[in-house]
């Protein structure tokens, strides 16, 4: 039975990025035209007055200072705040399909890889261009792949779902090279006029070559283990889809984009990924102190803090969780790719780190690896 090893990693990240300072303006312009046009409503109490933003609230709050995203303009627009995205024919690469693709070569060129080196091609992300065919698919067409493919969405556990799931395929004997595409493109599901999640997700895609240990290229880390764990909750939710659509007329359209409960997501998620962190590492006889890194999921600075500590104790160093939420926000499954991505260059043979994903579901994922 061969072992998997993670051989290499690709990011794609878009060009434009949004600060906090013009996000605010943006958002405040809006809340201000708002209360103005219903400033009888609110005196007499029948509505609220949107509260306006802040970057030092945003900062504060996540950990965010910028954004990276494919349709700045609109977002920024007072009268839009939202990506427009042209839409193209059917004879053309999907947006989703051109930066999966464009993550997959980065991993590709880094393995020393070519079409014919990959059997299986897995898009794993939370927000999926359409039902069908599968972006997968398309992926790998584009790329020239032989085999076979498919999507999942575990929503920000999608890529460490993805690499799980990668592995046992080789483990099993039916895939020998298997690339796990995250294309992320979070702001489409961004309400940009609810101030206190407007600021919440950027744009990216990333990339992850898992293959064979036999056919592993030098620098490739061992997949030690993998542990998946979902449990239901409603309190991060998203109804849009093509079977519910928003009504025409825009009512309910507000539940078809991001709502979170975000204190029951704090007080619900972190104790579980944490005790599962721990559990995993027991299991595998490894002392958390003996990790060099881990890359937790890019969602919020306090709540990857909270965790750190819980499994390295009280004096674990910023070094030991890296933070790259600050330039690119959540950018959902992709973050702890994007952290391992950019920090890995100083693990040397024996180094262990962990990888860890939490969100929606509830789930969580996490993969401990070892570099060769």
């Amino acid at each position: 039975m061969s072992k998997a090893v993670i051989s290499a990693t690709g990011l794609w990240t878009p060009t434009d990025s949004i600060s906090n300072d013009e996000l605010v303006a943006s958002y405040n312009q809006w809340a201000e035209a708002w209360n103005q046009d219903n400033q009888s409503a609110i005196e007499t109490g029948e509505v609220e007055a949107k509260p306006l933003s802040s970057s030092a609230f945003i900062e504060k709050a996540s950990g965010i200072k910028s954004r990276f995203v494919i349709s700045k303009a609109p977002i920024l627009d007072p009268e839009v705040m939202a990506p427009r995205i042209a839409e193209r024919p059917d004879t053309e690469l999907s947006l989703l399909a051109e930066i999966a693709v464009a993550a997959a070569k980065d991993a590709m060129a880094t393995a020393g890889r070519d079409a014919k080196d990959v059997d299986t091609v897995l898009v794993a992300c939370s927000n999926l261009q359409r039902a069908y065919p599968a972006i997968s698919i398309e992926v790998q067409d584009a790329l020239g792949i032989e085999g076979f493919g498919f999507d999942m969405n575990v929503a920000c556990s999608s890529a460490t779902f993805g690499i799980a799931t990668a592995q046992g395929m080789i483990e099993s004997g039916q895939a020998k090279s298997v690339l796990v595409c995250s294309p992320e493109i979070c702001s489409g599901h961004l309400n940009f006029r609810d101030r206190d999640s407007h600021f919440i997700f950027g744009d990216v895609a990333t990339a992850v070559l898992v293959e064979a240990e036999e056919m592993a290229p030098d620098g490739a880390y061992n997949i030690c283990g993998s542990v998946l764990k979902t449990k239901f909750s409603n309190n991060i939710r998203n109804n849009f889809g093509f079977l519910n659509r928003a009504a025409p007329d825009g009512i309910g359209a507000d539940d078809k984009l991001f709502v979170q409960e975000g204190r029951k997501v704090f007080r619900e998620v972190v104790p579980l990924v944490a005790e599962m962190i721990n559990e995993q590492l027991q299991d595998l006889k490894i002392d958390p102190k003996s990790l060099k890194r881990m890359w937790l999921h890019q969602a919020n600075l306090s709540m990857n803090n909270f965790i750190t500590k819980k499994v390295m104790g009280e004096g674990a160093s910023d070094d030991m969780a890296p933070v790259i939420l600050d330039e690119y926000a959540n950018t959902s499954s992709a973050g702890s790719i994007i952290a391992f991505h950019k920090t890995k260059s100083d693990f040397v043979k024996g180094d262990k780190g962990l990888i860890c994903s939490f969100g929606a579901g509830y789930s969580a994922g996490t993969i401990v690896i070892e570099k060769r």
